[in-house]
């Protein structure tokens, strides 16, 4: 008896080459139904309507087509035990060999405009998913694909009768991987239009890559993202292949730079040109300028040390002037949003530097959670968008800011929020001049962004990412020239900074709101 393949699939890409290689080359009889069998007459193979094959037809405008036993028993009866062969003849039903079947296109459906409930409810594909599951599990005896890659390999597997265990489970995974994201996705479409809230977090997102390795070269490392959103949509244009620790750089230089704007293409002089330098997920120069040269310059000038190794990331387009200013320096990866072509061919002399396009789009489609693992779990929060609302914000000291100071404290505050707390941020004139990170107590990392910032500190202002315990701080600020300080308050003991900085001639903003970051 030939064998018998059913081939039902949303997605034709491929299907005709495969249907005429299996008849003309493999001797199978194809089974189909509604539009793949119209395909597949048209193209004048011989072909058994699913209706006809099981003398039943199809109802509820297509709803009911393969939910029949002449099919199922089909596909899930084993080979190997008589039982099922015998309840095969008894019902004369036929083994079915091979499943090709892909989904109704969901998530295509979900992506239109407007689209209405009664629309995304009918492309739920029933029988598909069934057929897929069925075959799946019964896999030592049934081979199941679905998907127009696996086309070649299937027909290669066939002809060179390399069909064998390991190959089925594998066919059989994927196809579990293809159900299971088709229900997440209709999971999370309805919660999404739904009060009650989500008792579990379903997720999938396709292997982008495997990464060499991790933060170190004993860890084993791959890359999971969704197609054209976020960092997936990034287009490398030259340079070696990302590292887990450039992800994570990149990461925060974005976050970073979010705080300024990102746009494609903004000629506009109002738009704040900005450039972030991160080195270990810390910036450690941020700037902005009049063009994108100089937001460059001035950020790599905040800490030209730290700078080396480092990555760069930048909200406006990446000119010639600005592609000099990277000549001598070494960068491990610069994004951006555009690079024009004298850019591209002064930095392709450096070959190893990582090049990338990230369009403002690709932003905009990502996910906005905060994801971070913790032993057997996850930990998922909103990002800290990028949104300040100086209406809330209170002077608390005797002398008020000027403008001017309010614009660097408004950049510094942007700032702060994306460094490692304990966090300090000394600016000046919409520059980074000292940044201190990560240290145990807040005073340590006001002497590092102190001692930074050096001499430049005299008329800069400072920012916290928490409230001040104690008037230290302050009075170590006071000590370099610092003219104003910014920070959440909240502390039982605010007035003793506050009356310190009175005392000592600064002046202090509280926004009544944190930022910290671990």
């Amino acid at each position: 008896m030939s064998p018998i393949a059913l081939l039902s699939v949303s997605d034709k890409t491929g299907l005709i080459p495969l249907a005429k290689a299996l008849v003309n080359e493999l001797g199978f009889k194809i089974i189909s139904s509604g539009g793949t069998a119209k395909l597949i007459e048209n193209a004048h193979l011989p072909v058994t309507r699913v209706a006809d094959y099981t003398g039943f037809p199809e109802i509820l405008e297509g709803r009911v087509k393969t939910l029949n036993p002449k099919i199922h028993g089909g596909i899930l009866a084993r080979r190997d035990k008589q039982t099922h062969l015998n309840d095969l003849k008894a019902q004369n039903i036929n083994p079915i060999d091979l499943v090709v079947v892909n989904l109704y296109p969901f998530e295509q459906t979900i992506a239109k405009e407007n689209v209405s409930w009664e629309e995304a409810i009918e492309n739920i594909d029933i029988g598909g998913p069934t057929m897929i599951r069925a075959a799946a599990k019964n896999h030592q005896d049934v081979l199941v694909v679905t998907n127009p890659s696996q086309y070649s390999n299937l027909i290669n597997a066939y002809k060179s009768k390399t069909i064998n265990n390991e190959l089925r489970k594998n066919y059989s995974q994927q196809a579990f991987e293809h159900t299971a994201t088709y229900d997440l996705t209709i999971s999370k479409w309805m919660a999404n239009r739904s009060t009650s809230k989500e008792t579990f977090w379903l997720q999938s997102l396709p292997l982008k890559q495997e990464l060499r390795y991790g933060e170190n070269p004993h860890q084993k490392a791959s890359w999971y993202g969704e197609s054209k959103k976020g960092w997936s949509g990034a287009n490398q244009l030259q340079g070696k292949e990302l590292s887990t620790n450039n992800l994570l750089d990149l990461e925060a230089a974005l976050s970073t730079l979010r705080e300024f704007g990102y746009e494609n293409n903004i000629d506009s002089p109002s738009y704040k040109k900005a450039a972030v330098v991160i080195k270990h997920t810390n910036p450690c120069g941020v700037a902005i300028g009049n063009s994108p040269s100089n937001a460059l310059l001035r950020a790599l000038d905040g800490d030209r040390v730290s700078a080396f190794g480092g990555i760069i990331a930048i909200n406006c387009p990446i000119d010639e002037a600005a592609a000099k200013e990277l000549e001598n320096i070494f960068i491990e990866c610069v994004v951006a949003p555009y690079f024009d072509n004298n850019a591209k061919e002064i930095l392709s002399k450096k070959k190893n530097l990582r090049l990338l396009e990230l369009k403002a789009e690709s932003i905009h489609k990502a996910d906005k959670n905060h994801i971070r693992s913790i032993l057997g779990g996850l930990l998922i929060q909103d990002l800290d968008e990028p949104t300040i609302d100086q209406t809330k914000w209170k002077n608390v000291t005797n002398l008020i800011p000027t403008e001017e100071e309010i614009n660097d404290l408004s950049f510094a505050w942007k700032i702060v929020k994306h460094v490692r707390s304990n966090a300090i941020a000394v600016a000046s004139n919409q520059q980074s001049i000292g940044i201190g990170a990560g240290q145990m107590n807040r005073i340590g990392s006001a002497k590092l962004a102190l001692e930074a910032a050096g001499s430049k500190s005299k008329g800069a202002v400072l920012a916290s990412d928490g409230f001040f315990p104690f008037d230290d701080t302050v009075k170590m600020a006071a000590d370099y020239g610092i003219s104003s300080i910014i920070q959440p308050g909240g502390s039982i003991r605010d007035k003793d900074s506050i009356n310190a900085c009175n005392e000592l001639g600064i002046k202090m903003v509280l926004t009544g709101k944190r930022h910290f970051l671990h």
